[in-house]
């Protein structure tokens, strides 16, 4: 069987450590997992044409919307993020999925993270509306979500409509010092630095951050949260956990998590030597 992960860019992507270690330890010998460099413009002909040697894709951004349309079915969590990570193919269909809502909540569950008082999320993105449902699963009623440009916040607003959760927008300068329970940053390495040198200055942090970088590691966010005594999740745990979720979709058989755990943090460490 064949499977693989479709994104533009998609060389980094640590899914293909992932998925060939969770095949090794099942004994899946036949299976294989690639990186295949595609766009919104390809993705289409490029679903449509798989045959029936396919099992699933992964799928980054910007590919995680593109990709509604395409599909048969569609997963309830999936629908209320706007958005499916994962494409499932079946006899009766494609069908697609959310794991990156499974990968927050787990990524957070590992260290101890708890139901949070109150939530600041920085960023607007597919991973945003993916963290805007797994903040319903711990039970969270609202959210302040920092973003740049509050006129590209629309589909996380819509997101945050079907799952009940109330947001308010604020701008980076409009933080307070006053932490939240719970950070969650969704945007790329460097763009939150600023937050984290408030955090080194005042000293005050949220009691659980989870930051979805996951290379280099610790990110400056992790690093002075740490620091200021909040327990840290890495964007690595969180690939880690929608991955095994991803495998368990694909194959039917259960994920061998601490074999893709490894595998993932020898890639990293290997990427590391490297650079």
């Amino acid at each position: 069987m064949k499977a693989a992960v479709l994104g533009s860019p998609v060389a980094h992507s640590l899914s293909p450590a992932l998925h060939r270690a969770a095949y090794a330890g099942l004994g899946l010998d036949d299976w294989t997992y690639e990186a295949v460099e595609c766009d919104d413009a390809a993705l289409a002909a490029y679903v449509t044409s798989r045959g029936p040697e396919w099992a699933g894709l992964s799928l980054t951004m910007p590919l995680k919307r593109t990709v509604l349309p395409l599909l048969d079915h569609t997963d309830q969590l999936a629908v209320v993020a706007g958005g499916a990570n994962t494409v499932v193919f079946r006899p009766e269909g494609r069908y697609g999925y959310n794991t990156d809502v499974q990968g927050i909540v787990d990524a957070l569950t590992e260290v101890g993270a708890t139901a949070p008082g109150s939530v600041t999320i920085i960023g607007a993105g597919a991973t945003a509306c993916s963290a805007l449902a797994a903040l319903a699963e711990f039970g969270a009623a609202a959210a302040d979500v920092v973003v740049r440009d509050p006129s590209r916040a629309a589909d996380l607003l819509a997101a945050a409509d079907r799952l009940n959760v109330h947001v308010r927008l604020l701008s980076l300068t409009a933080l307070t010092d006053a932490a939240p329970g719970l950070l969650i940053s969704t945007v790329p390495a460097g763009a939150a630095d600023g937050y984290a040198e408030r955090i080194r200055v005042t000293g005050r942090a949220p009691a659980a951050v989870l930051d979805v970088v996951y290379a280099p590691w610790p990110t400056p966010l992790a690093a002075a949260a740490a620091a200021a005594g909040a327990v840290v999740a890495s964007g690595f745990a969180m690939l880690l956990h929608q991955a095994a979720a991803q495998v368990e979709l694909m194959t039917g058989k259960p994920a061998p998590l601490e074999a893709m755990r490894a595998a993932g943090e020898a890639e990293l460490a290997r990427r590391t030597a490297v650079h």
